[in-house]
């Protein structure tokens, strides 16, 4: 752990889960963890976790008419962006910038977490996460991971529940 512990992104993704009181489904504290490597992939952060590539929230921004949208959806698939565009009557959504995602997250690509923004940022999460008993999200660089369930993903976010894909 060490240095990498100390990163502002991933003291702030810890503080967020602390005082949202968040848990995983073992009812213990969510933990941002340090892996070994960077996972800048749902199938890399899978592979070093030894779980399903669904278990992964992937955490995508995407541009909504200018607005940030941040997207959790199961490292299983794809957000089928004509679909979220659609129902939150969106005229033009896509994939933000590096520079967009900084910006508005204080964070990179590849380790954007759920919270720890320096403001709230609309939320949709992938109704397919709550098949799981414990999902996974980045927490805040692409070496942060930190495991959380479906239903306090939804509250610690104020996230809105969305197929998505």
């Amino acid at each position: 752990m060490g240095r990498m512990q100390a990163h502002p992104n991933v003291i702030a993704v810890q503080d967020a889960l602390d005082a949202a009181g968040a848990r995983t489904a073992d009812e213990a504290p969510s933990q941002v963890i340090i892996l070994d490597e960077a996972v800048h992939t749902a199938a890399a952060a899978a592979e070093a976790l030894c779980i399903e590539v669904g278990q992964i929230a992937n955490s995508l921004i995407f541009d909504a008419d200018g607005a940030p949208l941040l997207v959790l959806t199961s490292g299983a698939h794809r957000v089928d962006t004509a679909k979220v565009a659609a129902g939150l009557g969106v005229a033009k959504l896509r994939r933000a910038t590096p520079e967009f995602v900084r910006e508005h997250t204080g964070q990179a690509i590849g380790g954007v977490a759920p919270l720890g923004h320096p403001q709230p940022v609309r939320t949709l999460i992938d109704n397919d996460l709550a098949r799981f008993r414990d999902i996974w999200a980045a927490g805040g660089v692409p070496q942060a991971v930190f495991p959380i369930t479906y239903a306090e993903l939804v509250r610690v976010t104020a996230g809105t529940p969305a197929d998505v894909a």
